[in-house]
């Protein structure tokens, strides 16, 4: 597949529009569709992109689906019933399933998807908005290697990197896996920034060494202005989507007989910050918690 077919990319939050944004860019037609109908219109007359009012319509025009949502709930009705897009597909079609959920989710929707001659890729990413304009996210592809091959282009537009995990599931699994770490590295970040300021450090020298030192990453990087300036960077990721994740990862560890006693604490920590009112604050915002 090339340039010169249709993506149609289901869902137009932070991570779908970029996605739209940066495909348009790279010379792909793109159909978009958004369950509140608004955002869907303003970004594709932005960026040239054509909006429809049902999933259907937009899998209907595309040879590669996206879909980029927030929930398990909302992946499952975007495909489902007369104006889902699984009754849309075209035979041939590759779906890319790149939300965070549960492999069970993609299990659940697989079915209709390859009745409509499709074929399913859970394709979940790891990377911001930033990366998503940069083209720059790495993805962990779960399914057939011949369907990936064919979304190629499209993958090649969004990220550098592209991990073949594993059989369908796998993608959705190691998406998990690594925000377990993800979310463990913010606690862990967070603990530690105000730990050093309560102690008399100034903010931004402790993130410095930090970021610098053997606990350097890319998140502590790409998350700097975040820590150090919380009024004033935009959300990226909200400690509500935190919560939703780590929910699924113990979900997930309960059902392979793992133990997660970080993971577990970090989710109570989560909690905490989003009892006090910041859960529709970026993830970062734990460290506003913790200093009190």
């Amino acid at each position: 597949m090339s340039a010169d077919q249709t993506v149609a990319v289901l869902g137009t939050g932070r991570m779908g529009a970029a996605m739209v944004r940066t495909l348009r860019r790279s010379g792909f037609d793109v159909v978009v569709y958004n369950r509140t109908v608004e955002p869907a219109h303003s970004l594709a007359h932005e960026v040239g992109a054509t909006a429809v009012s049902t999933p259907r319509e937009a899998a209907a025009a595309a040879d590669v689906v996206i879909s980029s949502l927030a929930a398990d709930d909302a992946v499952v009705a975007v495909y489902s019933g007369p104006d889902g897009a699984a009754a849309g597909l075209r035979e041939g079609a590759v779906v890319l399933e790149m939300s965070t959920i549960d492999p069970a989710t993609v299990a659940e929707i697989a079915p209709a998807i390859e009745a409509a001659g499709a074929t399913l890729i859970d394709a979940p990413v790891s990377g911001s908005v930033p990366l998503v304009e940069q083209g720059a996210l790495t993805v962990m592809a779960g399914g057939s290697g011949e369907a990936l091959e064919k979304a190629r282009p499209v993958l090649d537009a969004l990220a550098t990197k592209v991990y073949e995990v594993g059989d369908l599931g796998s993608g959705a699994t190691m998406k998990l896996a690594v925000n377990a770490v993800v979310h463990a590295i913010n606690v862990a970040v967070s603990e530690a920034l105000v730990l050093a300021e309560k102690a008399g450090v100034d903010r931004a020298t402790a993130y410095e060494v930090f970021a610098n030192s053997a606990a350097g990453s890319p998140f502590i990087q790409y998350k700097q202005s975040a820590f150090l300036n919380p009024d004033e960077t935009p959300l990226a990721f909200s400690l509500d989507l935190v919560a939703k994740d780590l929910d699924l990862i113990l979900g997930l560890a309960e059902r392979v007989g793992v133990e997660m006693d970080q993971g577990a604490a970090n989710r109570e920590v989560a909690g905490k910050a989003i009892a006090a009112g910041l859960g529709d604050q970026d993830m970062s915002a734990l460290a506003v918690y913790l200093r009190g």
